[in-house]
C-alpha cells in the first residue's frame, strides 16, 4: 500500500495559529487540511479541505513543511505537505459543521498555548511562529505517543 498524501494549512493571524481536532473524539490537534484527491492540484485540494473543515476560503502560499507519520502495526503511513495560507473569506470564529463530522473543534492558539496542547507534527510551531525559511523536512515519526 502506498502512503496517503495529505495537505495542511498553516494559518496565523494576530499571533495565533488555527488548529483543529485531529480525530472526532480525541485530544490531538493539527493544522486544518486533509487527504488529496487525484486530478486536483495540491492548492485546490487544500482549499477544499479547509472550506469543508472550517468554512474558510483561503489563498494557498508557499510550502513550509514536509512531514511523515506512520503506525506500522496498522499499516498506516501518511505524507503531509504544509503550506502557509491566508484567509480570504468566511467567519474565523463562528460555528461551522464539518460535513464529514471529523472536525468538531477549532481554536486559535498562541505559540505558548500550542506548547501545552497535544499536537502533531512536533515542528509545527517552528514553521508557524518563526521567520519563514526554506521548507523543513520532519523525518518519519511514529503517529502514536
Amino acid at each position: 500500500m502506498s502512503p496517503r498524501l495529505a495537505l495542511r494549512a498553516v494559518i496565523v493571524e494576530d499571533g495565533r495559529l488555527l488548529m483543529v481536532n485531529a480525530w472526532k473524539d480525541g485530544d490531538l490537534w493539527c493544522a486544518p487540511g486533509g487527504g488529496a484527491e487525484m486530478h486536483q492540484s495540491l492548492p485546490d485540494n487544500l482549499a477544499r479541505e479547509v472550506w469543508e473543515e472550517c468554512g474558510l476560503k483561503i489563498a494557498v502560499g508557499q510550502t513550509c513543511l514536509l512531514n511523515e507519520y506512520h503506525e506500522e502495526a496498522r499499516g498506516f503511513h501518511q505524507v503531509e505537505l504544509f503550506f502557509h495560507c491566508r484567509i480570504l473569506g468566511g467567519d474565523r470564529n463562528g460555528a461551522w459543521t464539518d460535513p464529514e463530522g471529523i472536525v468538531t473543534k477549532r481554536r486559535w492558539v498562541t505559540k505558548t498555548e500550542l506548547a501545552t496542547m497535544r499536537h502533531k507534527p512536533d515542528s509545527l510551531a517552528q514553521v508557524a511562529f518563526e521567520p519563514p525559511a526554506p521548507p523543513i523536512y520532519d523525518p518519519l515519526e511514529p503517529l502514536a505517543y
